[in-house]
């Protein structure tokens, strides 16, 4: 058990703090979702029928598409584009796809490669690109989650005001629906930008995000 908690312990850590976050959240949402049912004259709701509430998915779904968003940028963008000095960045002379020697496929895998690195046509291209496939599907799924949440909280809104409800595709056409995307997206769009110049110059000792404190600044690719 030692062994599997160190092993493991990075997916562990960040598996427990999101589930003690997303609780903090549904408590403290909660609360404040109930404040306002009583501003508005209206009857509090239990924690169980809140965080099964449009509101409460909304917010969840709108966090989470623009997360992935960002890693499935950030996984496409890093095969072309480059940074000098960034750790976050490949080595300069290694832009693109790079070759199957270097990436070890077809007749380059080596035994303990992944079966499917070793594969001809569709299997190994599907396989080349399974990350970015998978969190380009859970960013569209969480999207579209966020869309249907979002569209069922604004026109309860819109019910409680006497104005007509609106349907799916004019809401997701709206500011509404874009205010919300679009406040998440700029905060992950300066985060990793952010991350890729500073690792440039500043250091984390030990850290594989970080190049080794020793390093000059213009080297790139390498990781402490």
């Amino acid at each position: 058990m030692k062994r599997f908690l160190r092993e493991n312990s990075l997916s562990i850590f960040f598996g427990t703090i999101f589930l003690l976050a997303l609780l903090g959240q549904a408590l403290t949402g909660h609360a404040e979702f109930n404040n306002q049912q009583l501003s508005n004259g209206l009857p509090e709701v239990s924690l169980a029928r809140y965080v099964t509430s449009s509101d409460f998915a909304t917010d969840v779904t709108e966090n989470w598409q623009s997360e992935y968003l960002q890693f499935l940028l950030y996984i496409l963008a890093t095969v072309w584009f480059l940074q000098k000095g960034s750790p976050e960045s490949k080595e300069l002379d290694k832009a693109g796809t790079e070759s199957d020697k270097d990436q070890l496929v077809g007749r380059y895998a080596r035994p303990d490669s992944p079966p499917w690195a070793a594969a001809d046509g569709l299997r190994r291209t599907v396989y080349s690109w399974s990350l970015g496939l998978v969190m380009c599907a859970i960013f569209f799924a969480s999207w579209f989650a966020q869309s249907l949440a979002g569209q069922s909280s604004y026109n309860q809104q819109q019910m409680a005001e006497l104005e007509d409800p609106v349907a799916w595709g004019d809401y997701v056409v709206s500011a509404d629906f874009w205010s919300r995307t679009l406040q998440n997206w700029q905060s992950e769009f300066l985060a990793v930008g952010s991350m890729a110049v500073f690792s440039i110059y500043l250091r984390q000792r030990g850290s594989p995000e970080s190049k080794p404190v020793g390093a000059p600044h213009e080297s790139t690719g390498i990781e402490g």
